[in-house]
């Protein structure tokens, strides 16, 4: 029988963004049959299983920082001799990659990228450390997955990497848990139309522009409702916000959801409100659920991959009234329950529980039509 390839996949901790919900379902559909999957848990303070099959062990190192996991990692890694290291979330990488000359010969390491380098580093209040250890620390990585070309080529660009050394593959998408939401109860009540948004309530994500938004969308369809899922620290400010603008009846803070996808059933359109993102998952699954979807243009490989889809519309400028003039046209053109075939998600051949998203280049497979 062939040796079992032994991965080692790296997060902060179960839970929370999207980098962390695509290493689980990594996690949840790598074959054990080929690989031996670990599951390290930088900032979590108990290995708990959760809903990860048996055949994944889960390390839970308890750092109170991601930095102040050092040692935990190097005794796993020499522990666990891993051929293949893949990390997620940009304070991770930095540390297994700032590490890997203490790491056993022959390891090789990859990196995932989940966001836009430059939109990131010029977003404001990120230290010029980070700029830093972006261009030093990216080039010791073996490959460096991007989930769009477009991120890939501003990578290029802003860290000088070697095209070759990027890696252009598309995020995974848990059909399965989406087929089977799709059967699941409604989460809505009222007429609505129900406008569905979902992540971290943080600056980037726009969400006062979006609830700004909900306004003029109210003086056109009275009954219009919005559940934002995510938490973070701006979650105060917001409901603040609401408050100021008279929404308190028509917004609900769902607070973190481990399946955005179950509100699927019965939400009218899907809100992506950003002002920069990489390729958020859970627009992913909206778009494989066939939601209708209004995106702002938050990255290239968003505006790409959504561009002349049906059921799909990109809002000219990232403001509060052009994003109310997009959801109002949507709103208007699309019937109550509507969904919408796209042709970039297809099952994975050997499974039924996920399948990815369309990325340009991308040598995973299978590949979407253009």
């Amino acid at each position: 029988m062939a040796q079992r390839i032994r991965i080692l996949l790296l997060i902060p901790r179960l839970g929370g963004g999207g980098a962390q919900r695509v290493m689980a379902l990594l996690a949840r559909n790598l074959s054990p049959e080929k690989y031996e999957i670990h599951l390290g848990l930088v900032t979590a303070s108990a290995a708990s299983q959760g809903a990860l099959p048996s055949w994944v062990a889960v390390h839970a190192f308890g750092a109170r920082r991601v930095r102040w996991g050092a040692p935990a990692l190097l005794r796993l890694v020499w522990g666990l001799r891993p051929h293949v290291i893949l990390s997620g979330g940009a304070e991770v990488n930095f540390l297994v990659l700032l590490l890997r000359q203490f790491f056993p010969p022959r390891t090789s390491v990859l990196v995932r990228q989940n966001s836009t380098v430059s939109a990131t580093l010029n977003s404001g209040g990120v230290p010029r450390s980070t700029r830093w250890l972006y261009r030093l620390l990216y080039r010791r990585a073996d490959r460096v997955i991007c989930q769009s070309r477009a991120m890939a080529e501003d990578m290029v660009r802003e860290l000088d990497l070697a095209a070759g050394q990027i890696a252009v593959l598309p995020n995974p998408v848990d059909i399965a848990g989406i087929r089977a939401a799709a059967n699941g109860p409604a989460k809505w009540s009222g007429e609505g139309p129900h406008l569905l948004a979902v992540g971290r309530l943080s600056l980037e994500k726009r969400f006062d522009l979006l609830l700004r938004a909900l306004v003029r969308v109210r003086e056109r369809f009275n009954d219009a409702d919005l559940t934002i899922a995510g938490a973070g620290r701006e979650e105060a400010a917001l409901k603040s916000l609401c408050w100021e603008l008279h929404l308190d009846d028509a917004v609900r803070f769902a607070g973190y959801v481990d399946h955005p996808y179950e509100f699927f059933p019965s939400a009218t359109v899907f809100v992506l409100s950003s002002h920069y993102e990489g390729m958020p998952n859970a627009m992913l699954e909206a778009a494989a659920a066939g939601l209708p979807i209004v995106a702002t243009q938050a990255s290239e490989g968003i505006a790409d991959l959504l561009r002349d889809q049906p059921g799909a519309w990109l809002v000219r400028e990232i403001t509060a009234e052009a994003l109310a003039e997009t959801l109002i046209a949507a709103l208007e053109a699309i019937r109550p329950g509507e969904r919408f075939h796209r042709e970039f998600f297809f099952p994975m051949p050997d499974s039924a529980n996920c399948a990815p998203n369309h990325s340009e280049g991308s040598t995973a497979s299978p590949s979407a039509r253009r």
